[in-house]
């Protein structure tokens, strides 16, 4: 029971790989307040886990700053940040509006910022840690994908400073980068690679997009939050500042049908 009397805020927690780690940290003892913009996601998996539902948008400091003290108030302290919330962005530059692009900028990395900045003087507390949801399009760029990129980048450099900055205080801070994974977002992308590659359904295109994968296939959101409830656990008390792929071995590799999803 690795995560006993530890409280975990995950946002983005109602879908993919948010609702993954949510189960894995339950699973292990901990508790779970799940923070999201749509309620109807988040009860379902509160009502499955038994964990709490706060509505909120990530990428609001006010909102977001009730939101934790809320949590705190009902946990009585908060132990662990995943920040899990993100998406958009992705489409050709040139073409690309700046509704889009700011819509990138605040799913992928103010919401990152903003509650990262609002748990801090919690997690300083406690002795906590952060694990925060890159991409390995943080790591390199796929194709027609310059927003979703450019904010998973600015996402590990968060990461980065946050560890540099908060390491001294008792704050771990730590990026997972996934490739693939079969989740509900990756789903929608794939349905876009049928129509494109005149494809039979999702399961051909997860297996073109993974074709060059030394491990031959997407991740699970599971495979994932193993990796994050690792870092986040005391197991992993002397790593900071790391950046954890979970990608099959794809950054090893050019891949020319790599895109991202969270």
């Amino acid at each position: 029971m690795r995560f006993k009397n530890k409280t975990a805020l995950i946002t983005g927690g109602g879908t993919g790989i948010g609702a993954a780690v949510a189960r894995r940290i339950r699973q292990d003892g901990g508790d779970v307040a799940l923070v999201g913009r749509r309620p109807e996601p988040l009860r379902s998996v509160a009502d499955e886990i038994g964990a709490t539902i706060v509505a909120a948008d990530a990428a609001d400091g006010v909102a977001m700053k009730a939101a934790v003290e809320k949590v705190v108030e009902m946990h009585g302290g908060l132990d662990i940040l995943i920040a899990n919330a993100g998406g958009h962005g992705v489409g050709p530059t040139v073409s690309m509006s700046d509704e889009t692009w700011d819509l990138a900028v605040r799913f992928n990395l103010n919401t990152a910022f903003v509650s990262a900045r609002e748990s801090l003087p919690h997690l300083i507390k406690s002795q906590g840690n952060i694990v925060v949801l890159a991409s390995i399009a943080g790591l390199f760029a796929g194709p027609d994908a310059a927003g979703y990129v450019t904010m998973k980048h600015g996402c590990i450099g968060l990461a980065k400073s946050l560890a540099r900055d908060y390491g001294r205080k008792g704050v771990r801070t730590n990026t997972v980068c996934p490739g693939w994974v079969t989740t509900a977002m990756a789903d929608e992308q794939m349905e876009f690679i049928v129509e494109k590659y005149k494809l039979k359904n999702i399961e051909e295109a997860y297996r073109l997009v993974t074709r060059d994968v030394p491990l031959g296939r997407p991740a699970t959101a599971e495979d994932v939050a193993n990796a994050v409830c690792f870092l986040a656990s005391g197991e992993a008390s002397m790593i900071n500042g790391a950046i954890l792929t979970v990608d099959g071995g794809a950054g090893t590799v050019d891949l020319p049908t790599l895109a991202f999803a969270e």
